[in-house]
């Protein structure tokens, strides 16, 4: 079936860099920065829809479900990659935020032919790892029409799942069947057709919203500290060290005393020292408050 791509705008000519391969190298750079610069006014102009998948995505955390993301090619690509550096930064399972991409595993590092074409595999690459209706799935497709998207978004919706789309092409397939719809409108790409770029960008911002957004309401940042963060290697380790001392002006002995004394657990450590609690006194009232900090802290005061 032939596909008509005049009607993208993501597909669309450029006029600002019609000539940009008679241009030096740094003219030539700041055309791609400036348009590189409507990105984030783009993103912009969705946050009031970004906030709305947001609090869906931490309902859903909260009642035990997953954020699920779906792409093809670089959609897929920065889906992964979101997914995979929740777990360092926010202590979260591996399990909690996905990332599956058309082709598999071998599409994150080249391209599998016909892969993003495949409609029903974007269905079973959702049932291989139980989606439910208590998951949300976010499809991600710069063009708004890739078939192994469109696949899995109506599979998550013949469950009753929450579904968003992060689209740069107004009225998209994808985002009619979706939920919700994510559509920052870039304009045409410097390169004709190369969504990796304007498109590429507009995705990441949204995707680090959504996830940090949700990690935010879920209570694993404190001020804008990242408490959860595990300690994976010496750097992370002095990182857990310095966090606590930002949240509560401690020195750099104390701070380590706590984390030693809670087995390097940020938020109890800082529990501890602003509450003036042991370790598990501080553990237990952090669980009695699912790990919020500025509640366990209310809690601690008013019993004191």
């Amino acid at each position: 079936m032939k596909i008509d791509l005049s009607q993208m705008i993501t597909e669309g000519r450029n006029p600002a860099s019609q000539h940009i391969d008679e241009l030096p190298t740094e003219a030539m750079l700041r055309v791609i920065n400036n348009e590189d610069k409507k990105v984030a006014l783009a993103v912009e102009a969705i946050v009031p829809q970004i906030a709305k998948v947001v609090d869906a995505i931490c309902a859903a955390f909260q009642a035990g479900g997953r954020l699920i993301y779906c792409g093809a090619g670089t959609s897929g690509r920065l889906g992964i990659l979101d997914a995979s550096e929740c777990p360092p930064t926010f202590g979260t399972p591996h399990s909690q935020v996905i990332g599956l991409i058309a082709g598999g595993h071998r599409a994150i590092l080249q391209a599998v032919e016909n892969a993003e074409d495949n409609r029903e595999q974007g269905a079973q690459d959702l049932k291989d790892i139980h989606f439910s209706q208590n998951d949300v799935l976010v499809g991600i497709a710069a063009s708004g029409r890739t078939p192994y998207v469109l696949g899995a978004l109506e599979y998550a919706n013949g469950l009753g799942a929450t579904t968003a789309a992060l689209t740069c092409n107004p009225d998209s397939a994808m985002a009619h069947i979706a939920t919700m719809a994510l559509t920052p409108v870039v304009g045409p790409e410097v390169v004709t057709g190369s969504s990796r770029m304007k498109a590429g960008t507009a995705q990441k911002l949204v995707l680090n919203m959504l996830t940090t957004g949700a990690m935010i309401r879920s209570g694993k940042v404190y001020g804008n500290l990242m408490v959860d963060v595990e300690a994976t290697n010496q750097k992370l380790v002095q990182r857990q060290v310095n966090i606590v001392m930002q949240a509560t002006e401690c020195d750099e002995a104390t701070a380590s005393a706590a984390l030693a004394a809670c087995s390097g657990h940020c938020k109890t450590a800082i529990v501890m020292v602003l509450g003036e609690l042991n370790a598990d006194e501080a553990a237990s009232i952090l669980g009695k408050h699912q790990g919020f900090i500025r509640l366990a802290l209310h809690d601690a005061k008013t019993e004191q």
